[in-house]
Protein backbone atom coordinates (compact mmCIF):
# COMPACT_ATOMS: atom_id res chain seq x y z
CA UNK A 1 0.00 0.00 0.00
CA UNK A 2 1.19 3.22 -1.19
CA UNK A 3 2.15 5.35 1.86
CA UNK A 4 0.28 8.21 0.12
CA UNK A 5 -2.81 7.23 0.63
CA UNK A 6 -2.53 5.33 3.70
CA UNK A 7 -3.86 8.22 5.57
CA UNK A 8 -7.23 7.98 3.18
CA UNK A 9 -8.06 4.76 4.09
CA UNK A 10 -7.32 4.71 7.80
CA UNK A 11 -9.72 7.83 8.28
CA UNK A 12 -12.17 5.45 5.74
CA UNK A 13 -11.53 2.52 7.64
CA UNK A 14 -12.66 4.63 11.12
CA UNK A 15 -15.33 6.20 9.10
CA UNK A 16 -16.83 2.38 8.74
CA UNK A 17 -15.35 0.65 11.95
CA UNK A 18 -17.60 -1.25 13.96
CA UNK A 19 -18.97 1.13 17.16
CA UNK A 20 -17.35 -0.93 19.90
CA UNK A 21 -14.94 0.90 22.44
CA UNK A 22 -12.04 1.05 20.85
CA UNK A 23 -9.00 0.02 23.24
CA UNK A 24 -5.30 1.11 22.32
CA UNK A 25 -2.96 -1.82 22.92
CA UNK A 26 0.90 -1.33 23.11
CA UNK A 27 2.32 -3.90 20.95
CA UNK A 28 6.17 -2.89 21.51
CA UNK A 29 8.24 -0.11 23.29
CA UNK A 30 11.37 0.91 23.11
CA UNK A 31 13.48 3.48 25.67
CA UNK A 32 17.12 4.58 24.62
CA UNK A 33 19.67 3.36 27.14
CA UNK A 34 20.37 7.27 27.89
CA UNK A 35 17.05 8.29 28.35
CA UNK A 36 17.40 8.58 32.19
CA UNK A 37 19.82 11.33 31.70
CA UNK A 38 16.89 13.02 30.03
CA UNK A 39 14.48 15.20 30.96
CA UNK A 40 11.96 17.55 29.33
CA UNK A 41 10.79 19.58 31.91
CA UNK A 42 11.11 23.08 31.12
CA UNK A 43 11.82 22.06 27.22
CA UNK A 44 8.63 23.35 24.63
CA UNK A 45 7.56 20.07 22.96
CA UNK A 46 6.26 19.93 19.73
CA UNK A 47 3.16 17.88 19.25
CA UNK A 48 3.65 16.39 15.69
CA UNK A 49 1.04 14.11 13.93
CA UNK A 50 2.66 12.88 10.60
CA UNK A 51 -0.64 12.66 7.84
CA UNK A 52 -1.64 13.86 4.93
CA UNK A 53 -5.30 14.24 6.84
CA UNK A 54 -5.79 17.97 8.05
CA UNK A 55 -8.59 17.35 10.11
CA UNK A 56 -6.78 14.54 11.70
CA UNK A 57 -3.15 15.92 12.20
CA UNK A 58 -4.82 19.21 13.70
CA UNK A 59 -6.98 17.43 16.15
CA UNK A 60 -4.74 14.88 17.04
CA UNK A 61 -2.19 17.60 17.38
CA UNK A 62 -4.28 19.53 19.73
CA UNK A 63 -5.05 16.77 21.73
CA UNK A 64 -1.42 16.16 22.24
CA UNK A 65 -0.52 19.17 23.70
CA UNK A 66 -3.48 18.92 25.75
CA UNK A 67 -2.08 16.12 27.54
CA UNK A 68 0.96 17.24 27.66
CA UNK A 69 0.16 20.19 29.28
CA UNK A 70 -1.55 17.87 32.03
CA UNK A 71 1.75 16.36 32.60
CA UNK A 72 3.17 20.33 33.45
CA UNK A 73 4.98 20.34 29.61
CA UNK A 74 4.86 22.95 27.45
CA UNK A 75 3.89 21.84 24.13
CA UNK A 76 2.69 23.21 21.26
CA UNK A 77 1.00 21.79 18.27
CA UNK A 78 3.34 21.49 15.16
CA UNK A 79 0.24 23.02 12.82
CA UNK A 80 0.80 26.10 14.43
CA UNK A 81 4.41 26.59 14.18
CA UNK A 82 4.67 26.13 10.51
CA UNK A 83 2.47 25.81 7.23
CA UNK A 84 1.24 22.71 5.91
CA UNK A 85 3.55 22.82 2.65
CA UNK A 86 6.71 24.01 4.89
CA UNK A 87 5.88 21.09 7.07
CA UNK A 88 6.65 18.02 4.63
CA UNK A 89 10.38 17.86 4.08
CA UNK A 90 13.21 18.27 7.00
CA UNK A 91 15.56 21.21 4.96
CA UNK A 92 12.30 23.73 5.05
CA UNK A 93 10.31 22.80 8.54
CA UNK A 94 13.88 22.52 10.75
CA UNK A 95 14.17 26.00 10.47
CA UNK A 96 10.85 26.94 11.73
CA UNK A 97 11.18 24.01 14.98
CA UNK A 98 14.29 26.38 15.84
CA UNK A 99 12.84 29.44 16.02
CA UNK A 100 10.02 28.36 17.67
CA UNK A 101 12.51 27.22 20.25
CA UNK A 102 11.35 23.85 20.31
CA UNK A 103 13.69 21.37 22.14
CA UNK A 104 11.65 17.67 21.90
CA UNK A 105 9.00 16.25 19.82
CA UNK A 106 6.17 13.94 20.26
CA UNK A 107 5.70 12.25 17.26
CA UNK A 108 2.63 10.14 15.78
CA UNK A 109 2.39 8.05 12.88
CA UNK A 110 -0.15 6.24 11.33
CA UNK A 111 0.88 3.73 9.63
CA UNK A 112 -1.51 1.24 8.25
CA UNK A 113 -5.14 0.42 8.59
CA UNK A 114 -6.42 -3.41 7.82
CA UNK A 115 -9.85 -5.85 8.47
CA UNK A 116 -9.06 -8.95 10.13
CA UNK A 117 -11.35 -12.00 10.43
CA UNK A 118 -12.26 -13.57 13.92
CA UNK A 119 -14.00 -17.27 12.87
CA UNK A 120 -16.02 -19.01 15.71
CA UNK A 121 -16.71 -22.73 14.95
CA UNK A 122 -20.14 -24.37 14.81
CA UNK A 123 -21.06 -25.06 17.71
CA UNK A 124 -23.44 -27.85 18.93
CA UNK A 125 -26.06 -27.23 21.65
CA UNK A 126 -28.01 -29.73 24.23
CA UNK A 127 -27.06 -33.18 25.36
CA UNK A 128 -24.41 -35.16 24.94
CA UNK A 129 -23.75 -37.96 22.91
CA UNK A 130 -22.66 -40.65 24.98
CA UNK A 131 -25.73 -43.04 24.48
CA UNK A 132 -28.08 -43.24 21.59
CA UNK A 133 -30.72 -42.76 23.37
CA UNK A 134 -29.76 -39.41 24.96
CA UNK A 135 -28.91 -38.58 21.33
CA UNK A 136 -31.86 -39.57 19.67
CA UNK A 137 -33.83 -37.29 22.04
CA UNK A 138 -30.98 -34.79 21.58
CA UNK A 139 -30.59 -34.95 17.82
CA UNK A 140 -34.26 -33.61 17.48
CA UNK A 141 -34.10 -30.98 19.57
CA UNK A 142 -31.12 -29.44 19.67
CA UNK A 143 -29.86 -26.47 18.23
CA UNK A 144 -27.95 -25.37 16.29
CA UNK A 145 -25.39 -22.32 15.66
CA UNK A 146 -23.91 -21.89 12.25
CA UNK A 147 -20.39 -21.05 12.00
CA UNK A 148 -19.49 -16.93 12.02
CA UNK A 149 -17.06 -14.75 10.92
CA UNK A 150 -16.44 -11.18 12.87
CA UNK A 151 -14.76 -8.44 11.35
CA UNK A 152 -12.49 -6.44 13.04
CA UNK A 153 -10.74 -2.72 11.95
CA UNK A 154 -6.93 -3.00 13.71
CA UNK A 155 -5.32 0.69 13.33
CA UNK A 156 -1.46 0.65 13.81
CA UNK A 157 0.09 3.94 15.09
CA UNK A 158 3.73 4.21 15.60
CA UNK A 159 5.13 6.78 18.43
CA UNK A 160 8.33 8.34 18.79
CA UNK A 161 10.08 10.90 21.19
CA UNK A 162 12.65 12.81 20.09
CA UNK A 163 15.43 15.29 22.09
CA UNK A 164 16.02 17.99 20.05
CA UNK A 165 18.87 19.17 21.96
CA UNK A 166 20.36 15.84 21.46
CA UNK A 167 19.44 14.92 18.05
CA UNK A 168 18.01 12.01 19.97
CA UNK A 169 15.53 9.16 19.97
CA UNK A 170 14.34 8.71 23.62
CA UNK A 171 11.40 6.38 23.27
CA UNK A 172 9.48 4.66 20.62
CA UNK A 173 6.31 2.29 20.29
CA UNK A 174 3.82 0.52 18.07
CA UNK A 175 -0.22 0.58 19.28
CA UNK A 176 -2.70 -1.55 18.03
CA UNK A 177 -6.70 -0.09 18.41
CA UNK A 178 -9.41 -2.61 17.63
CA UNK A 179 -12.75 -0.81 16.10
CA UNK A 180 -12.15 2.66 16.70
CA UNK A 181 -15.70 4.20 17.09
CA UNK A 182 -15.11 7.58 15.71
CA UNK A 183 -11.66 10.01 14.69
CA UNK A 184 -12.23 12.33 17.39
CA UNK A 185 -12.29 9.49 19.99
CA UNK A 186 -9.75 7.24 18.60
CA UNK A 187 -7.07 9.88 18.33
CA UNK A 188 -8.23 10.99 22.15
CA UNK A 189 -7.61 7.37 23.07
CA UNK A 190 -4.37 7.50 21.59
CA UNK A 191 -2.84 10.19 22.73
CA UNK A 192 -4.02 9.75 26.35
CA UNK A 193 -1.78 6.10 26.66
CA UNK A 194 0.76 7.81 24.56
CA UNK A 195 1.43 10.32 27.00
CA UNK A 196 0.91 7.78 30.17
CA UNK A 197 3.64 5.25 28.73
CA UNK A 198 5.34 8.43 28.62
CA UNK A 199 4.74 8.95 32.18
CA UNK A 200 5.71 5.62 33.34
CA UNK A 201 8.96 5.48 31.59
CA UNK A 202 10.25 8.98 33.61
CA UNK A 203 10.26 10.98 30.66
CA UNK A 204 8.42 14.09 32.17
CA UNK A 205 10.49 13.78 35.15
CA UNK A 206 10.89 17.36 36.62
CA UNK A 207 7.47 18.37 35.78
CA UNK A 208 4.90 20.22 37.72
CA UNK A 209 1.45 18.59 37.14
CA UNK A 210 -0.60 21.09 36.31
Amino acid sequence: MSRHIVPTVIATSLAVAALSAASVKFTSTWKSPDAGAITFAGTKMAALVISRDDSLRMSGEEALVRELQGLGLQAVATYRIAPKEELQKPETARPWFERSGVGGVVAVRPVSAETRETYTPATWVGANYNHFWSYYGYGWGAVYIPASTDRETIVIVETTVYSLSNDQLVWAAVSETKNPKDLQRFVGDLVKETVKEMRKQGLARGAVRQ
